[in-house]
């Protein structure tokens, strides 16, 4: 595969997982309400996403890259992940938060590794948001996310989920 055909990837990975953050934080808020416990860090944490994700929908525009032919899914898919890792409580919504986060930190830093360069401004968005994305990640954390219940078990779960969607995004 080219650098192009690898980079044009990597973008609609990496969109798919912003759209997909937006819904599962969607999802959380729509069951916690905006008064709930950790409420003001998730509406944070989403609006960074919302703005992650406009910069990769801006890119993906100027380049020509499809999106995911699995959005329909990942919308779906996330708003519900967030309504019933809410539903379950606090703790586990930040648990899903942190089990998400340390997934996408590997995945960008595994991306960061493979551009070395060679797209820099694929990689320049990927580094910015990486600092966000391990912020959320200690900030989920900080809120008692491995508190949750069953959290070894919901974690790698989720954990998973991420990776499966990570692999059928980049190539459908």
């Amino acid at each position: 595969m080219t650098r192009a055909g690898r980079s044009a990837e990597m973008l609609r990975v990496d969109q798919a997982g912003e759209y997909g953050a937006t819904r599962i934080y969607a999802g959380q808020l729509a069951v916690m309400g905006s008064r709930a416990r950790d409420a003001v860090e998730i509406g944070t944490m989403a609006d960074q996403e919302a703005a992650h994700l406009a910069r990769f929908n801006a890119l993906l525009a100027a380049r020509r890259v499809r999106p995911t032919a699995l959005q329909p899914l990942w919308q779906v898919a996330g708003y519900a992940l967030g309504a019933v890792s809410a539903l379950i409580g606090p703790q586990a919504a930040m648990a899903c938060t942190a089990a998400i986060e340390e997934e996408i930190d590997r995945h960008y830093t595994a991306q960061l590794g493979e551009l070395d360069g060679s797209d820099p401004e694929l990689s320049g968005l990927i580094g910015e948001f990486l600092v966000d994305e391990r912020a959320h990640r200690e900030t989920a954390l900080a809120a008692g996310a491995e508190q949750a219940p069953f959290y070894p078990l919901f974690s790698g779960a989720i954990r998973l989920g991420c990776r499966i969607a990570i692999r059928l995004s980049e190539k459908l």
